[in-house]
């Protein structure tokens, strides 16, 4: 399965059908994650889908998939943008090139009914996960790829990516079963995918719906704390809509952006360049 087939899109306009091999696909992960691994259960299980949950997570998709790539709020060595989009890949949201794209658009489109993939204006599950269960086929055509996210696919490795980002799991899963058997497999593998999908879907779900607004737009993106604790900085919405190409999205001192705290590591190692900041002249 690669990322021109997660999702698949059914045939003909908008429609509301279900795809029977997402809704397996992630049918079987949910039901492994709480039926299967609590049998399984260690802490040290525990330890790792939380560990692998921030550095496919914060690491790979907040920090890679989304400021890096999607909006180019600062620049790394090429050798670690590689890395860095490698995590992300490993966190089973698609290939760069699909995720990428799809964030593209919803800034272009923010909650337009026919042009964001994953608009709010549809409800809150459309937004979190039916978008995803019952895809549209404009909006996971390759071809589209190449008009929103036309840097990454003139990448051969991140085509490369694009096409077997899920094969990635396999030595994922032998080097998780050499440190500490099937319960590593089960919670750092499918406990974690399960945990960090609906942390990413409340960013387009939950807050678009409910939050506080620090700046005036035309969309309905709000800040909403316990979505930032969940995805490292990414619940600050409302600040990030108003200013999408800024690295930081928390901008008051309460607003604890984890995210921001990599990029600003990776720029006190001299490892991260051009970070574009915040206007000073307009302090919230």
């Amino acid at each position: 399965m690669t990322a021109n087939t997660l999702p698949t899109a059914p045939t003909g306009g908008h429609s509301s059908a279900l795809n029977w091999t997402n809704v397996g696909f992630f049918g079987i992960f949910h039901l492994v994650a709480l039926l299967v691994a609590p049998w399984f259960f260690s802490w040290s299980a525990i330890g790792v889908a939380l560990l692998l949950h921030w550095l496919f997570g914060g690491i790979g998709i907040c920090l890679g998939y989304h400021r890096m790539l999607s909006h180019r709020s600062f620049r790394v060595p090429q050798w670690l943008e590689y890395i860095i989009v490698t995590l992300g890949a490993l966190a089973i949201q698609g290939g760069p090139t699909f995720w990428v794209s799809g964030h593209r658009q919803h800034h272009a489109h923010t909650e337009h009914l026919d042009k964001d993939p994953y608009s709010a204006q549809r409800g809150f599950w459309w937004s979190h996960m039916q978008w995803i269960l019952c895809p549209q086929p404009e909006f996971f055509d390759a071809n589209l790829y190449q008009k929103f996210a036309p840097d990454l696919m003139r990448q051969p490795y991140y085509r490369w990516l694009d096409r077997n980002f899920l094969l990635l799991q396999v030595p994922l899963a032998l080097l998780l079963y050499a440190l500490g058997g099937l319960s590593f497999v089960l919670y750092g593998i499918f406990v974690r995918s399960v945990l960090l999908w609906h942390s990413t879907w409340f960013v387009n779900s939950a807050t678009h719906l409910v939050g506080y607004r620090t700046f005036e737009s035309n969309d309905g993106a709000r800040n909403l704390w316990w979505v930032s604790v969940l995805t490292y900085g990414e619940g600050w919405h409302n600040n990030h809509h108003a200013f999408p190409h800024v690295a930081k999205s928390g901008f008051r001192w309460w607003e604890v952006d984890v995210t921001w705290w990599a990029i600003a590591a990776l720029q006190k190692l001299g490892l991260a360049k051009k970070v574009v900041m915040y206007p000073k002249n307009l302090q919230p």
